[in-house]
């Protein structure tokens, strides 16, 4: 079944290849249409999703990420807006020189060709990943997971609709659905597709992620599990901590970019944590250290509070849920080797009023997006301007962080000459 998907999303790349940015954008512009056009059977086929979810147990937060409403669909509708306004980068020039032997050299963005994505959850991800695959001149080929069905079905059958209306300019076989088995084996034909597909992105949590990278014998962008950190320095503003460690921590708290650990100066420890207390206001369950957890316990309001002794296993860990372990460290050079050592590599924030501090931290931690003074809850390609993304890149080759349009390219060099041999 992959194989002759695969002809035919190759098929229908090569025809994409070369439409114009006009013919891309009339295109999916049709099927931002098309979305809003059918949103109604969109939210029924989500209902029905939800609804199974809730039945097999699934906790509220996981349920949250498979949510589509009128909200969500408006978001997604206005993404590919943003998308569409974007510069084409197939056929940009990224770089140009002569020759002593009078060749002229250019570097040109193309398309990846036939990419796939396997995903978990989030069904806007269907539509972020095709519309981004689409205006980079790719094929994709949408591997969702069995709690979104309905929903991918439902979406799917919008954007053929948008693309199919679009005429000349569109390429309704540029996107296919493969349906999940309950044994996976269409995974692993996905991950074994050599020759087929050029490039594969899983999105979830960190088992599809090691799985995928493991047993892949195509080419893995590697993206998604987030173990974000925020660093409380001993110059930081208290009460602007306490703040962004709220939103980084419950705004969302189902995503990868949310917050999972709190390292804390030992030197305003004793002002910063009653403040945080009193700000996540018995919200969130916090897994403390020896000496956080002496400092919470006595806090005003901690009997409010899941408060919790921390384990080992608490550190390094993606919660994904309105949990959060706190550590104090004696240096900011302790902070950033706990960093390096128990992240993911995905986002992490310094608060601190000290320049050399923050500029040290940005210089030494070796994730994709570090920030000073704000929430990781930013990282984000419709934060960062790109409309939709594919995901949160956490490896360093290729692309690395919010994932937009370019990062589905690559580049191939054009060579023009008037009959120069090699000596």
């Amino acid at each position: 079944m992959i194989t002759e998907t695969c002809k035919t999303l190759r098929s229908a790349q090569a025809t994409l290849a070369l439409h114009t940015a006009a013919q891309k954008n009339r295109a999916l512009q049709c099927v931002a249409d098309a979305l809003n056009k059918n949103r109604n059977d969109i939210i029924a086929a989500n209902k029905a999703d939800l609804e199974a979810a809730r039945a097999r147990g699934m906790s509220e937060s996981v349920v949250d990420r498979l949510l589509l409403d009128d909200r969500r669909i408006d978001g997604i509708i206005a993404s590919m807006g943003v998308v569409i306004a974007q510069t084409d980068p197939v056929g940009e020039v990224t770089g140009g020189w002569n020759t002593p032997t009078g060749l002229s050299i250019r570097q040109v963005r193309v398309p990846l060709g036939v990419v796939a994505i396997i995903y978990e959850n989030r069904p806007n991800v269907t539509v972020d990943a095709f519309c981004l695959a689409y205006k980079s001149g790719n094929a994709i080929l949408l591997r969702g997971s069995s709690s979104t069905l309905n929903s991918n079905r439902a979406i799917l059958a919008a954007i053929r609709q948008g693309l199919r209306a679009a005429g000349a300019d569109g390429v309704a076989d540029a996107v296919a659905l493969c349906e999940p088995q309950a044994d996976h084996g269409d995974v692993a034909q996905i991950l074994n597709a050599v020759g087929q597909i050029d490039c594969v992105l899983p999105r979830g949590g960190a088992t599809l992620i090691q799985r995928v990278v493991r047993d892949a014998r195509i080419p893995v962008i590697e993206t998604g599990a987030g173990v974000c950190h925020l660093f409380v320095d001993e110059s930081a503003d208290v009460d602007m901590a306490a703040a962004i460690a709220e939103n980084a921590k419950i705004q969302r708290p189902s995503v990868c970019n949310a917050l999972d650990c709190i390292l804390v100066h030992e030197r305003c420890a004793e002002s910063f944590l009653p403040k945080l207390l009193a700000t996540f206001a018995g919200r969130v369950e916090i897994r403390a250290d020896k000496v956080a957890y002496d400092i919470l316990h006595g806090a005003p309001g901690a009997d409010g509070t899941r408060l919790v002794p921390a384990q080992e296993g608490d550190f390094g860990y993606e919660f994904l849920d309105l949990i959060c372990a706190v550590k104090i460290v004696g240096s900011l050079s302790e902070a950033i080797a706990f960093i390096n050592a128990h992240s993911t590599h995905h986002s992490e924030s310094i608060c601190t009023n000290d320049r050399a501090h923050a500029r040290a931290f940005q210089a030494q931690v070796d994730s994709a997006c570090v920030y000073v003074n704000a929430s990781t809850r930013f990282t984000d390609g419709g934060e960062f301007g790109f409309g939709a993304e594919l995901g949160i890149s956490t490896q360093k080759l290729h692309a690395r962080g919010p994932m937009g349009i370019s990062a589905l390219t690559t580049t191939k060099f054009l060579i023009d000459g008037d009959g120069q041999v090699r000596a």
